[in-house]
């Protein structure tokens, strides 16, 4: 038997049906009732087939477009052959796809997609956001696309488990809530990540990095500095997390963890790890914290925390502290000196008793290095602060400006220009140390 008898074998409504149910639009309103008719009916047609893992998508795309057109053949739409392909692409996208943004996950445009209920879907272009005109058929539609989503990473979502975070084939971040948690129905956001992960080059057209910066870090990745990369959401810590791989060594062992995996590393010698949430009986979860401890017996050269968001805070400090020298992670705050405080905070929510004095040891002795990333108004992303960190002095954790953010008088529509504060860092010793040696302007007027 073809595949279009198995599929046709389990059709419940018949075409008539369809027809009747449909009929011939005369208007945009009348096409979007056609179109819900055709989705409706294919599902009804189809059902489970839909999700038959023995069907390839090649396959199922074929027959799902040989019925649409069969449907639309016979309402006498009065449509152009262009007209038509895009509706038939349309309705492609709702049923096997991820319906009215598969458009904008194609979009290089586009960097994030958030969907806030079935007719409020905005995009993000060139870190502008702006609302788009697409929208979801139905709160079952757009459960059906979150639904398929998740399941393509093994996640789950439902009353039980109403929050989820996932992520595409391609890497992009997805978070996923719906009721009763989203009180307006399901929700969607979807953070893109390119195809070809931004070089150091693109970094330095956007303006997000100088080149004597790029000088500097490079420097300091292969002098094997602990770095933290701070900043707002969306700011693009991961992405300069990625750049600042491309500085480590090749041959260099490194273990990368995730609670999502979006690090695009170039590099040969690398493990990535990436937590798991509890099973539906509250089992099973494997925490960001666990996968810590677990990478200290991998025989790391460098490990690299996607994001630093609680108790393994204590662990990676640790690790840092304990030969594990060149490590990087990243850390939501609005300044470096906020980056500190969090990491304090973050180690007490491992529930250990020490006191702050002692954690403040730790963080001092471990992070060497803080790169602050702000997003301005216009979109544009910039590094804004590259800060020493020092000793203790007292109970306070010293820290210098190597590099400050200023106004640029020279050209008033920039946001402004990184400039170095002319402070000589007390990392240039660990610098001649691994044989580097930077030239003294980089930093301004001394040597």
């Amino acid at each position: 038997m073809s595949l279009s008898d198995r599929l046709r074998d389990s059709a419940t409504p018949t075409r008539a049906t369809v027809l009747a149910s449909t009929g011939a639009p005369r208007s945009s309103s009348g096409l979007a009732t056609f179109k819900a008719g055709v989705h409706q009916a294919l599902l009804s047609r189809l059902g489970s087939k839909l999700f038959d893992s023995t069907v390839s998508p090649d396959q199922m795309n074929a027959f799902i477009a040989q019925e649409i057109s069969d449907l639309m053949g016979r309402t006498g739409l009065p449509l152009t052959p262009e007209e038509r392909r895009d509706l038939t692409q349309d309705i492609l996208n709702d049923v096997v796809g991820l319906g009215p943004i598969e458009r904008f996950l194609a979009d290089p445009t586009v960097s994030e997609v958030m969907v806030n209920g079935l007719n409020n879907i905005y995009v993000e272009r060139r870190g502008v956001i702006e609302q788009s005109n697409a929208a979801f058929l139905s709160d079952e539609h757009l459960r059906r696309v979150i639904e398929r989503i998740v399941g393509q990473v093994g996640r789950r979502i439902d009353e039980s488990s109403p929050m989820v975070d996932a992520r595409l084939v391609d890497g992009s971040r997805v978070n996923a809530i719906i009721p009763p948690l989203a009180v307006d129905g399901p929700t969607l956001t979807i953070r893109k990540f390119a195809v070809e992960p931004f070089q150091v080059a693109d970094l330095i057209e956007f303006g997000t990095l100088t080149p004597a910066l790029v000088d500097v870090m490079t420097a300091v990745v292969e002098a094997r500095l602990n770095i933290l990369v701070s900043g707002g959401t969306g700011t693009g810590k991961t992405t300069m997390l990625n750049v600042l791989s491309s500085f480590i060594p090749d041959g260099e062992r490194i273990v990368t963890i995730e609670d999502a995996v979006e690090l695009q590393m170039r590099k040969s010698h690398v493990i990535r790890l990436e937590s798991r949430p509890p099973n539906v009986e509250g089992r099973g979860e494997v925490t960001t914290r666990d996968l810590v401890r677990n990478s200290l017996r991998m025989r790391p050269d460098r490990i690299i925390v996607g994001e630093v968001r609680g108790p393994e805070a204590l662990d990676m400090l640790q690790a840092m502290n304990t030969g594990h020298e060149g490590s990087i992670s990243t850390v939501h705050c609005n300044s470096p000196r906020d980056a500190l405080s969090r990491l304090e905070t973050m180690v007490l929510m491992a529930g250990v008793d020490l006191p702050s004095r002692a954690i403040r040891e730790q963080i001092s002795s471990a992070i060497d290095l803080i790169l602050h990333i702000h997003r301005f108004r216009d979109g544009s992303r910039r590094i804004t602060q590259v800060t020493e960190v020092g000793s203790m002095e007292g109970d306070v954790i010293t820290t210098t400006d190597i590099y400050r953010f200023a106004h640029d008088p020279g050209n008033p529509e920039s946001p402004g220009i990184l400039v170095p504060t002319g402070v000589r860092p007390k990392f240039g010793d660990r610098l001649l140390e691994a044989g580097i040696t930077l030239p003294a302007e980089l930093f301004g007027a001394w040597g």
